[in-house]
């Protein structure tokens, strides 16, 4: 375990969420399934046992340092890696990547976002740990691919090649392309194929690939973050890295490296994930009542009320009447009433409310 790092990207504002998620306190920060845990802490917690404390590095935007504190707060300060801007998930890996080079060269990287679902959490670490042991022996990207239930068109999918000998592994792929969220007839033609699968987000490599892969692929955000080496774990560390973001373009870590490198890897498998992204995707999550609603506690009434997801006040008295296939959501002063089939004018409600109310509401 002692090469085995966990790099925690929690710097997204889950604006999807609204009104839940706001900008001053986004989803991964939130209790949003009712366990008692936040989305970072159960990430935290679930990967605990494959890689050590102290060899986790959460990386965040700078004004969540004390939300991460709080939350991790076996996390020392070198841990929580602060993003001065947010530029997307390439450079938060080279960030991270670079970091750990200065120290443990010899590192095996897990990448994960932070507001996941993992339903079968032994049935993960088990292929997880099958990644580990592959990307050690290999000079490989792998990630993680979910075989679908259904056209979503809200994920990315991986088109699988043909299967790779490693061991006794039968789920093992060689990747042949990646395509993001595609509408849903295209989504439908991926299922019957028999080719495709979901795009976890989670993806496993040694160090010295994943940094290959940027000086390959993205040359210039590679050489900035090396020139830096020598700053991380100093006082200099925050200046340069101040810097270095607002000199980097944004980009993900998917469209730089992943869909054009050649040496990329799949491990298909069902462990009962959802990327939580959307209130869609919450509904389908979540416990129903006998006509398919989601709803809190006991004080809110429906009377001929079908299909919706209810995400109010437990304090607050609600009366609801005649809505089929709705998201009611309310945070502090705040009400969204929405199909769930509209949901995708999400974006467009925030902006509209920071342009007509300001930014203390989104």
């Amino acid at each position: 375990m002692a090469n085995n790092f966990c790099v925690i990207m929690a710097g997204g504002v889950g604006s999807r969420f609204w009104p839940l998620s706001r900008t001053a306190r986004p989803k991964q920060f939130l209790d949003i399934l009712g366990t008692g845990k936040t989305f970072l802490q159960q990430t935290y917690e679930r990967f605990l046992g494959i890689v050590p404390p102290e060899n986790f590095l959460v990386v965040t935007n700078a004004v969540y340092k004390e939300l991460v504190k709080t939350q991790l707060p076996d996390l020392n300060d070198q841990q929580i890696l602060l993003e001065p801007l947010r530029r997307n998930t390439a450079p938060c890996l080279a960030y991270a990547a670079n970091k750990i080079a200065a120290t443990h060269p010899e590192a095996n990287l897990i990448v994960t976002p932070s507001d996941h679902l993992i339903l079968k959490e032994e049935e993960f670490h088990k292929q997880v740990k099958n990644g580990l042991e592959f990307v050690a022996e290999r000079e490989a990207l792998l990630t993680l691919g979910i075989k679908p239930s259904r056209p979503e068109t809200g994920y990315g999918y991986i088109q699988v090649k043909r299967k790779k000998e490693f061991h006794d592994l039968d789920n093992l792929y060689k990747v042949k392309t990646f395509t993001e969220k595609p509408n849903e007839e295209m989504a439908k033609i991926f299922i019957d194929s028999g080719e495709f699968y979901w795009n976890s987000g989670i993806f496993i490599s040694s160090l010295s690939t994943i940094l290959e892969s940027f000086q390959q692929h993205l040359t210039e955000i590679a050489l900035k973050f090396e020139h830096g080496r020598k700053k991380m774990n100093t006082p200099s560390e925050e200046p340069f890295i101040r810097k270095t973001y607002s000199e980097c373009q944004a980009i993900s870590i998917d469209y730089g490296i992943m869909e054009k490198a050649k040496n990329v890897y799949v491990l298909t498998a069902d462990f009962g994930w959802s990327d939580l992204g959307t209130w869609s995707s919450l509904y389908e999550n979540k416990e129903k009542d006998d006509v398919g609603n989601v709803v809190p506690g006991d004080n809110v009434l429906l009377y001929d009320t079908e299909n919706c997801i209810i995400e109010l006040s437990k304090e607050k008295v609600a009366v609801i009447h005649g809505l089929d296939g709705f998201i009611i959501a309310e945070s502090n002063d705040t009400l969204m009433i929405c199909r769930r089939e509209d949901e995708d004018q999400i974006k467009k409600f925030v902006t509209d409310v920071r342009i007509k109310k300001g930014d203390s509401l989104v």
